[in-house]
């Protein structure tokens, strides 16, 4: 058996105490989740689970976020252990499944959960790697599903970067798992320093001042005077070295050679900008390699590219990227291909390529360390608009300087930043907060899983036991605190209206149902009819509308969104806001359709721009508005015969009605923040339950669920996974697969699965008759589940995208990668992702489907995975 000396034995350096913990936990059977910074050696832990289990004659699991690092991980695990015992699945992937170590996505562990797979048998540890990316907003929920369902039985090993609630992460762990140790390391294995360049100087961030850290004066100074200069025009005293200003990204790399700080990763929030640089370096003339290391390069790069044909190598700017290596510089991004970003952190690691251009996405796991790490711009967009970097994020960028064993220190180097105070820059790089939260919510996959596997009461069971759920409740007390306090309160006020003429309080519940008679009819909530609501629900983005303004006419307005039946709108005047039911006597109907940008926000001013100058284009005029009457006679009827009753009240001649009105209206105003932390805690509290409960009638309303049974149309759904899940099965169930070519079949699926992320983004043009009837007839399938939907307050199901079918059509018809690039403009690693995304949905159609179409499926699949789509990026060491 492997014991934790002869296992600490098998290192050529000492183990740490946070490992040696975490080891002594796991030997004790105990569950373990490891808090450590980047490089600190969270994967000896891994290393123990896995000995631990295969010296048990039992099963390993190691599952990581991302196909590239499970490949990267495999190769690892093959090398230490032999690939007789390890395993790989992924969705490119199929290698010795039954072996009694098998690394995997994180998404295939929760689809054997799930199916109750025989593969589980004899599971005694799962490693969850990079366990933080579960507040991912779009793939996140996977980490808790896996965590919920796994049979207590199993012990699981969590490793995660520095994250600020560990202790209340590893809480939660423990409801679910039993006993969990929390082992937190915050000592960088190699201590970082922290760096500002000026121009072509480099100054250190810190100094120290009686006994503590502080920004350094000098370059406060620097930049006080820089911004001085900048509004006036005038210098005010000297200032040795001339003005400040952001050196060109040649001259950084220049300083970092000269100062001996490479090897660097420099960070560019932007494909574009990566590949610029590379350029600009390559065209300044600037060489970081020996001969023999430019010759080692290009050896590499040519045996892991001979497979390529040299069409496809020249479409994709093979003998740039070759020569940019070769003199030691590359870029690594989602946008190139796998292949090249694979053979760049390899060669970077090998010591051989000293600066890569890169892109946020290399601080996720991919084992690339380096001596320096350079932030360009602290401001990154952020999905809408950009924002300033948070301290969490910058300590995991600056996670990968330093390498262990080989520099005594890291350095982190932050670019002169013209629109960044100073002293903010420092604080980013003194302050260490990361918060872990959730991004934890019930999809229909998830619904018809928990049906088919558990009772509702073990469902609910279930979604209240997420780290989701875990959160809310916490902040329930607080809530709960605040609550008591103003109840507290509201007795004491309502003890101040006391009368010696009668009851203060009868008489003011005539005053106050008066007024909210005439209140409610003021704002139309008796005129509120459900046709107006579900013309609302109706509005989809891009919709013009007429936006009530007056009792004489409105104006026009596009739709940006539409969330919990209230549309947002622009003006011509460019002004947004968002509408309800109650702003409308009639139904509105679309009057026509704009196209909207497919990048920005309403928040921009560009944005906001385009929109509106698109609106004032039109030639619609916008009808009359047509207002409910102002006053209900009725309601006003009413009403005043409460004010009546109320002046006949003894109390209204009470000659302190005045005082105990206003103690009243403390009161009603107390009472109402009472009531909306009553509404804050009944939403927090079960709340997943809720709204599984809201997705399950959606669910029963499409017949995918009857009563707490599946249907067949359930049963398939339970194996279609992604934001499309509901529209597939629907699709499947209309027989919209059937009768189409197998390029058909991938360009009609494509616009389920793909996302736009261009600029300008592609036409979306159909290329066969038979494809836009499917088309339209899925467009159809679409408004049926968003009526649905909104009928029951859920939105998951997103619009379809066409904008990749034609060039999966020509791609799966037997186009040239040439041809396909140079027609979409589309960056490799995009074209390569975006195709891999929709070979996963196919097999998930195909093993779903009856025999005929499954055929189709199959064929188009095979159409879709050639040359460099289906290259799998498995290596072994």
């Amino acid at each position: 058996m492997t014991s934790r000396t002869t296992f600490a034995d098998g290192y050529a350096f000492p183990l740490d105490d946070f490992q040696l913990n975490a080891i002594d936990a796991l030997d004790a059977g105990r569950s373990v989740l490891v808090a450590a910074p980047t490089g600190a050696g969270k994967t000896v832990v891994a290393e123990f689970a896995v000995a631990r289990a295969l010296d048990a004659g039992r099963k390993c699991f190691y599952t990581t976020p991302l196909k590239a690092l499970s490949n990267q991980k495999f190769g690892d695990l093959v090398a230490a252990h032999g690939r007789d015992r390890v395993g790989l699945l992924t969705g490119d992937n199929t290698i010795n499944g039954e072996a009694p170590i098998v690394v995997m996505t994180t998404e295939v562990l929760r689809n054997m959960l799930y199916e109750r797979s025989d593969t589980l048998t004899g599971l005694q540890t799962v490693v969850m790697d990079e366990v933080h990316y579960l507040q991912d907003p779009y793939r996140g929920a996977v980490w808790e599903e896996v965590l919920i369902h796994l049979p207590p039985s199993v012990s699981v090993v969590c490793l995660s970067a520095t994250i600020s609630n560990a202790e209340e992460f590893g809480e939660w762990i423990g409801t679910l798992r039993g006993d969990t140790d929390v082992v937190i390391e915050e000592q960088r294995p190699v201590p970082l320093e922290h760096h500002y360049l000026v121009g072509n100087r480099l100054h250190p961030m810190h100094v120290q001042e009686r006994g503590s850290l502080v920004p350094n004066p000098y370059v406060v100074a620097l930049d006080r005077e820089e911004v001085r200069y900048r509004s006036t025009g005038r210098r005010q005293g000297r200032r040795p070295g001339g003005r400040a200003f952001v050196p060109r990204r040649e001259d950084v790399v220049e300083v970092l050679d000269g100062a001996g700080m490479l090897p660097a990763i420099y960070f560019v929030f932007s494909r574009a900008g990566c590949d610029k640089s590379v350029r600009w370096l390559a065209d300044s003339g600037i060489r970081l390699t020996t001969r023999d290391e430019s010759r080692r390069i290009r050896d590499l790069i040519e045996e892991r590219a001979a497979w390529i044909d040299d069409a496809d190598l020249a479409a994709l700017g093979f003998p740039t990227f070759l020569e940019a290596a070769a003199s030691g510089v590359a870029a690594h991004h989602a946008g190139m291909l796998p292949v090249f970003k694979e053979v760049v952190e390899e060669l970077f690691e090998a010591g051989l390529i000293k600066v890569v251009f890169a892109t946020e996405t290399l601080s996720l796991g991919i084992n690339m360390p380096a001596k320096t790490v350079v932030i360009e711009d602290l401001w990154k967009f952020q999905g809408e608009r950009h924002e300033l970097v948070t301290p969490g994020e910058y300590t995991q960028l600056t996670g990968r300087a330093g390498r262990r064993g080989i520099d005594a220190l890291g350095h982190a180097v932050v670019v002169y930043q013209r629109q960044v105070p100073f002293e903010r820059v420092a604080g980013l790089a003194a302050t260490r907060t990361y918060d872990l939260t959730s991004s934890f919510r019930p999809s229909y996959n998830m619904a018809v899983n928990l049906v088919r596997n558990y009772t509702p009461e073990q469902a609910h069971e279930m979604l209240n036991s997420s780290f989701a759920q875990f959160l809310a409740d916490r902040g329930v007390v607080t809530l709960e605190r605040s609550r008591q306090r103003d109840r507290d309160a509201l007795a004491g006020y309502r003890a101040q209206l006391a009368c010696d003429r009668g009851n203060f309080e009868e008489y003011w519940e005539l005053r106050r149902e008066a007024q909210r008679l005439r209140s409610d009819d003021r704002r139309g909530r008796t005129a509120r009819t459900d046709g107006v609501r579900r013309a609302l629900g109706a509005l989809t983005p891009g919709d013009v509308i007429a936006v009530p303004k007056s009792r004489d006419g409105g104006s026009l307005g596009v739709v940006l969104a539409v969330r919990e039946g209230r549309p947002t709108v622009l003006t011509d005047d460019r002004s947004f806001f968002r509408l309800a039911a109650h702003d409308f006597a009639e139904p509105p109907t679309a009057l026509t359709r704009i196209a909207l940008p497919r990048s920005g926000s309403s928040r921009s001013a560009r944005y906001r721009r385009d929109v509106a100058a698109a609106l004032t284009a039109l030639h619609v005029r916008p009808p009359r508005n047509h207002t409910a009457p102002a006053v209900d006679p009725e309601v006003e009827r009413r009403a005043a015969a409460l004010d009546e009753e109320a002046r006949a009240h003894p109390c209204h001649g009470c000659p302190d009605r005045g005082a105990h009105e206003r103690w009243a209206e403390r009161a009603d105003k107390l009472a109402g923040q009472i009531a909306g932390v009553d509404r804050r805690i009944r939403v927090r509290t079960e709340t997943l339950a809720r709204r599984f409960d809201r997705v399950l009638g959606v669910l029963t309303e499409l017949g995918y669920v009857d009563g707490w049974t599946l249907t067949d149309k359930g049963r398939r759904l339970t194996r279609i996974y992604g934001e499309g899940d509901l529209l597939v099965g629907e699709a499947l169930a209309a027989g919209a697969l059937e009768e189409l070519e197998p390029s058909e079949i991938a360009a009609l699926v494509s616009t389920v699965v793909y996302e736009a992320r261009e600029r300008t983004p592609l036409p979306g043009t159909l290329p066969t008759a038979r494809l836009e009837d499917g088309y339209e007839r899925l467009q159809r399938l679409w408004r049926q589940i968003r009526r649905a939907e909104d009928a029951h307050e859920v939105q998951l199901c997103r619009e379809l995208e066409p904008g990749f079918a034609a060039t999966a059509h020509a791609w799966a018809e037997g186009a040239a990668l040439e041809a396909v690039l140079a027609e979409t403009e589309m960056a490799p690693g995009d074209f390569v992702r975006n195709c891999k995304q929709l070979i996963d949905l196919l097999r998930q159609i195909e093993d779903v489907s009856d025999p005929p179409v499954a055929a189709g499926v199959r064929a188009a699949r095979g159409s879709v995975a050639r040359g460099v789509v289906g290259y799998t990026g498995v290596s072994l060491r």
